[in-house]
């Protein structure tokens, strides 16, 4: 087993450092880290450049590896934001008195540390330390070893910044790259109070079944957009192209389209735009009967392909007959993370917001929009495809807890 017990300890000790600063010690700390970030682009860049190199120009996750100049800027913008938004500690949620006069508040307190696992994706190094230090905890990451050297370069960065700036270094801490130092991780109760996996549907179980340090599951998208016989055509086009190709590599790309068998003479046109960017489609019988010789690049899908997370320019097409029967079919393959319904008739929209059970529903609008900074949460610490305690993109809010401030005059139990 590693022994990272001595870093634990001191990622202890900062938690506690952090909780005791303001919120202008902190914002004008994630100011100067946002400045000091874009004036790091070339060295972030060349660190990036060595990850990538190592990694196959065909590999979808190339493109969450990737930083440019644009996507780091991108960063620093949403450091920004998390700087500009209220500060989630010390809110009272609720203020009650009793009978006997004794004050019972709820209120908002950080979680203490908080542990981060990710996959190759080096901008939630940034992402995770901004909103964790906003909510008064240390954070510590166990970053993939396809962004190594870029997550050593980022952290290096923030921590040179946390000293320069009189704050604890340990307020943000990368692990070694190595199995054993995951399992020390996830079983670190006593010093980690809470693990959040980024990544794959297989790192998400794996680390579900293997902690003992209480878990939130994000990340695993299967994003369903379905066409109602109603839908504007033209909506329904520009969603599903750009659910599909804005960023394949993201978990609220689109996976599956649904389409009302009673549409799919539009299929061709729904379709065409996907393929300016080669986009692979895998359709059931009915839908490759419209597209077989129309549609360049077209499979006979199978069983396997509905309820699939691609992460690529490939996608499924999925006939139904009406309404019922694409709630039925979305409610057995989705993963309870993104789904969109395209339709102009009210009540079709209305059943799908009520029986549809995912985090993020939409009605007329991308998938592409579930992200903490399109919610106007400044950046998010990851998606939470679960119900206890949060759903959906997890920001500040639900990276606190709270715990009960009883107060009196002298008040005794019989």
């Amino acid at each position: 087993m590693a022994n990272i017990t001595p870093m634990l300890e001191a990622s202890r000790r900062a938690s506690r450092e952090i909780a005791l600063r303001s919120p202008e010690e902190t914002n004008s700390l994630l100011l100067m880290l946002a400045d000091a970030t874009e004036a790091a682009i070339p060295d972030i860049l060349r660190a990036n450049e060595k990850d990538l190199a190592r990694m196959s120009p065909d590999n979808p996750k190339r493109d969450r590896l990737q930083l440019t100049e644009s996507r780091i800027r991108d960063i620093a913008s949403d450091m920004r934001s998390v700087a500009s938004l209220p500060s989630p500690l010390g809110i009272s949620l609720s203020k009650t008195t009793r009978p006997n006069g004794m004050t019972i508040e709820k209120v908002t307190v950080p979680f203490g540390v908080i542990g981060i696992i990710y996959e190759a994706r080096p901008n939630v190094t940034f992402d995770v330390f901004s909103l964790c230090v906003k909510a008064g905890s240390a954070c510590i990451l166990k970053g993939g070893s396809d962004a190594q050297a870029t997550n050593e370069c980022t952290v290096a960065l923030l921590q040179r910044l946390l000293t320069e700036n009189g704050w604890n270094e340990y307020c943000v801490t990368l692990l070694p790259n190595n199995h054993e130092t995951t399992t020390e991780m996830l079983h670190a109760t006593g010093y980690v109070d809470l693990i959040i996996p980024r990544g794959s549907k297989k790192l998400i179980e794996y680390v579900r079944d293997n902690a003992r340090v209480p878990v939130i599951e994000t990340g695993a998208g299967v994003c369903h957009t379905y066409v109602h016989t109603s839908a504007n055509l033209d909506i329904a086009r520009d969603i599903v192209f750009n659910a599909k190709t804005r960023r394949v590599s993201v978990c609220n790309a689109l996976d599956t389209l649904v389409i009302d068998a009673a549409l799919l003479s539009q299929l061709p046109y729904i379709c065409s735009p996907l393929s300016e960017k080669h986009v692979e489609i895998y359709a059931d019988e009915a839908s490759y009967s419209v597209l077989d010789g129309i549609y360049p690049y077209l499979h006979r899908a199978t069983e396997d392909d509905f309820g699939r997370e691609w992460l690529d320019y490939k996608m499924s097409v999925k006939a139904v007959d009406g309404l019922n029967e694409a709630i039925k079919f979305i409610d057995s393959h989705t993963s309870r993370h993104s789904e969109c319904i395209v339709a102009e008739d009210k009540a079709a929209q209305q059943a799908f917001l009520k029986e549809i059970d995912a985090a993020c529903v939409y009605v007329n609008v991308s998938t592409a929009f579930t992200d903490g900074g399109q919610f106007g949460f400044g950046a998010e610490i990851g998606i939470s495809t679960q119900k206890l305690h949060a759903r959906g993109p997890m920001a500040l809010p639900e990276i606190t807890t709270y715990k009960y401030i009883v107060t009196g005059n002298g008040q005794t139990r019989s």
